[in-house]
């Protein structure tokens, strides 16, 4: 493996990273809190100078650069940032153990919105920003952004395409555009775009302007991490409503968004995923409704609050504007159903994705078909094409891995000794990125109980469902650090 070049790349996105620590420190002088502004400041310098250093030692570098390079820059790049990402919590003050800190902002990064703070209101205005801005950051993805600024990657798209195919979520990546630096940066036009629209929407319905870019930024990012101790649950209808929509889009494809913009509208009405979405989605709020409106004044407020918590769920963010855990049974299992599909596969959401769900649905109705007919060729088809066997086998790998990941950290968590129902959902929540659970993980709830062990083992779970396994879990494999092709 090409080790030079990998840690440039890791280099490079801790130092992007860095540069965005200066706005919390604009953020905290603005305040008057000179502490946490030194903090910031400090490093932000710590993290420029180890990036530096690096860039510096690896200089003399071959370009050669391939999947398994692609792997492990996105690892190490994911865990240093998270890494130097805590730091800012611990120096201080507000979240003083790192084990919590830690916990915190991989929680941020990866979108997950879990959290360990029983008072959110009393974390300062610069670490508000910070713990809400890594939502957006990670949305998107932190490589596919220094693919889109750094001018160097528009002549590698070899480089390029297996950083984003590591780090972007879903079945399969490719280029919208013949060079990748270009898509990389129509990605993110996209979602800046959807992020000021958000914000303007918020503003209008009287959002104070912090907390509209805070809230903006989880509704983009599919995070959750809200600046109130109520997340959602304080603001008006109007504001919850605009939360609602903007969830729902930005867990949409977001190739969709492109083909709209060339007027390719057949290609927009022929994606399956997208309609699987919107069906599952709609299907979902109607009856979750109908199950809910006993405990509300009419049924147009069951619909807002079913609304708002399917789109909520289903795309991972994790915002809650009632207390879920006091539903119905039924309406709860449905979310739990949703916690496991999640959103479109190319979206900031989380979850196994729509396109596998369809995917892993179709290859179950071939073996059916298979059985009754042996000789009979059944092939899975998206979108009207033929889907590879690779992508086949690649889906179906995926989900035995994941089944795997989340009962081997169901089991070591319930050592803690709290309820199925908490474990389970806690686990599921985690690494599905999501963000709140049931029972003590619920909408009111936190993950401040768990003992430091499930903690860890939680932080590696969002991790690992943030990356979407494989790019982790390659890390242990000496064949990845080994210099034979």
């Amino acid at each position: 493996m090409n080790v030079k070049f990998v840690f440039r790349i890791t280099a490079l996105t801790v130092f992007v990273t860095s540069l965005f620590m200066l706005i919390p420190a604009a953020i905290a002088l603005a305040d008057k809190q000179m502490h946490n502004a030194v903090v910031y400041l400090c490093i932000v310098g710590i993290m420029m100078l180890f990036s530096l250093a690096i860039l510096l030692i690896t200089r003399k570098y071959k370009p050669s650069f391939y999947a398994q390079e692609g792997l492990a820059s996105t690892s190490i790049s994911w865990i240093l940032i998270s890494l130097f990402g805590a730091l800012p919590f611990v120096f201080t003050g507000e979240i003083p153990n790192y084990i919590d800190a830690l916990f915190e902002i991989v929680s941020g990064f990866t979108t997950t919105g879990a959290s360990i703070l029983t008072d959110v209101e009393a974390l300062s205005r610069c670490n508000l920003y910070w713990r809400s801005f890594t939502h957006w950051l990670g949305g998107m993805g932190m490589l596919v952004f220094v693919l889109a600024v750094v001018p160097r990657a528009k002549k590698e798209d070899a480089t390029g395409i297996h950083l984003m195919r590591a780090e972007s979520p879903g079945p399969s990546v490719g280029k919208m555009t013949p060079h990748l630096r270009q898509t990389a940066m129509i990605l993110y036009v996209i979602y800046i775009l959807l992020t000021v629209f958000c914000i303007i929407f918020l503003l209008i319905g009287g959002m104070p302007v912090f907390d509209s870019f805070c809230i903006a930024f989880g509704t983009a990012g599919t995070g959750g991490f809200g600046v109130t101790n109520m997340s959602m649950g304080s603001y008006s209808t109007y504001l919850q409503n605009v939360v609602t929509v903007f969830m729902f889009l930005f867990g949409v494809n977001f190739n969709i968004y492109y083909f709209i913009l060339l007027r390719q509208f057949k290609a927009v009405f022929r994606n399956e995923e997208l309609r699987a979405y919107i069906l599952i989605a709609v299907t979902s709020v109607i009856m979750i409704a109908i199950n809910i409106s006993s405990m509300f004044d009419n049924f147009f407020s069951a619909l807002h609050h079913s609304a708002f918590q399917v789109s909520s769920i289903m795309t991972t963010t994790g915002y809650s504007s009632v207390d879920f855990e006091q539903w119905p049974a039924f309406s709860k299992s449905i979310l739990l159903i949703l916690m496991f599909i999640g959103a479109s596969a190319g979206s900031t959401g989380g979850g196994l994705k729509v396109a596998r769900v369809l995917i892993l649905g179709k290859s179950i109705w071939k073996t059916i078909i298979k059985t009754l007919r042996p000789r009979k060729v059944h092939l899975v088809h998206m979108d009207g094409k033929a889907v590879a066997p690779a992508t086949s086998h690649a889906v179906n790998a995926y989900l035995a891995v994941y089944c795997a990941i989340i009962l081997i950290s169901f089991v070591i968590i319930s050592i803690d000794g709290y309820s199925i129902g908490t474990n389970f959902s806690a686990v599921v929540a985690c690494f599905n990125n999501i963000g709140p659970g049931f029972e003590l993980v619920g909408a009111t709830g936190n993950y401040a109980h768990y003992s430091y062990i499930s903690k860890i083992i939680l932080t590696a779970d969002m991790l690992l469902g943030r990356l979407e396994i494989f790019p982790l879990l390659v890390l242990f494999s000496p064949e990845l650090w080994s210099r034979k092709r």
